[in-house]
């Protein structure tokens, strides 16, 4: 029986492998209990179903009929047992390994259940941290995440006596793009953009969609020659590399700002002035780098 449920988890018929399998520890439990008898200890296994049910998977409505399915098998198998005991009994020594190696089963079934779960329930929260820390449309971290690992490493740059410098792109003229091309379109193109600044920083810096069609990157242990070269570099390969849309190359440009944090000043301080430096890039043209002073 446990191949036939191999066979069926190979072709993805998961139910049907898995009915098998309860059928199987069913009928073990209840011949187990009605030919040795209950002291073997074969009705503990029934009892590994309850967890499996009420946080399977399955549907929620039918847990309540399952879990009362359950318990009319349960308290039956002990009537039958107590009404006309065991019809193969072992001795009591025989009975007593039988019981120990049962309850010993249950006991690392119960372990390996827990396990799973717990486990089950770890992945879920980082699942569920991941994605309130990413902007789901760049796979980037988003402004919370950034600001909070930000704190963190101009803290260990500055205890280490180096600097650390902010970037701010915007891509230029975004509200054409999508009104010539469409929202899609736009949403490729704030992807592509994103992946072309993501090759560009380094493993140590911390890049974020700032919001809307805005890009903040953070670079620790860095001063503001090094973050305007890097932002040129950013600038130039988002100018010389079109987004594509379907069979059509979308060009873009961006403005950057950049600020190196003075002594004592805060992330939001040299990300205004970083941001002041940006629109002076705007006006003066677009498609350029202009550092705070």
């Amino acid at each position: 029986m446990y191949a036939a449920a191999y066979a069926l988890l190979g072709r993805r018929r998961n139910v049907a492998a898995l009915s098998l399998i309860w059928l199987e520890v069913v009928g073990h439990s209840a011949l187990g209990t009605w030919l040795v008898g209950w002291n073997s200890g074969f009705h503990y296994y029934l009892l590994m179903f309850i967890p499996a049910v009420v946080v399977g998977r399955g549907r929620r409505r039918i847990t309540p009929v399952m879990l009362l399915a359950l318990f009319v098998l349960y308290i039956g198998m002990y009537e039958l047992s107590r009404r006309y005991g065991a019809q193969a009994p072992l001795g009591d020594l025989g009975l007593s390994i039988t019981h120990a190696f049962n309850v010993a089963v249950v006991f690392a079934m119960a372990a390996y259940t827990a396990r799973y779960y717990y486990g089950s329930v770890l992945r879920a929260e980082r699942r569920l941290e991941d994605q309130a820390a990413t902007d789901p449309l760049t796979g980037l971290s988003n402004r919370r995440r950034l600001a909070s690992l930000a704190q963190d490493r101009i803290a260990q740059a500055r205890q280490a006596g180096q600097p650390t410098a902010v970037v701010i792109a915007d891509i230029d003229h975004f509200k054409r793009i999508n009104d010539t091309h469409g929202h899609e379109a736009g949403d490729q193109v704030l992807a592509h953009v994103a992946e072309l600044l993501a090759r560009s920083s380094r493993a140590r810096d911390l890049l974020a969609r700032w919001g809307g069609e805005e890009f903040l990157l953070v670079m620790p242990t860095s001063g503001l020659a090094d973050a305007q070269a890097l932002a040129e570099r950013m600038r130039a390969a988002v100018s010389e590399h079109p987004a594509r849309h379907g069979a059509h190359a979308i060009p873009a440009s961006l403005s950057l700002g950049v600020a190196q944090l003075r002594s004592g000043e805060s992330l939001e301080a040299a990300i205004a002035r970083a941001d002041g430096a940006l629109y002076a890039s705007k006006n003066a043209g677009r498609n350029r780098v202009t550092a705070a002073d």
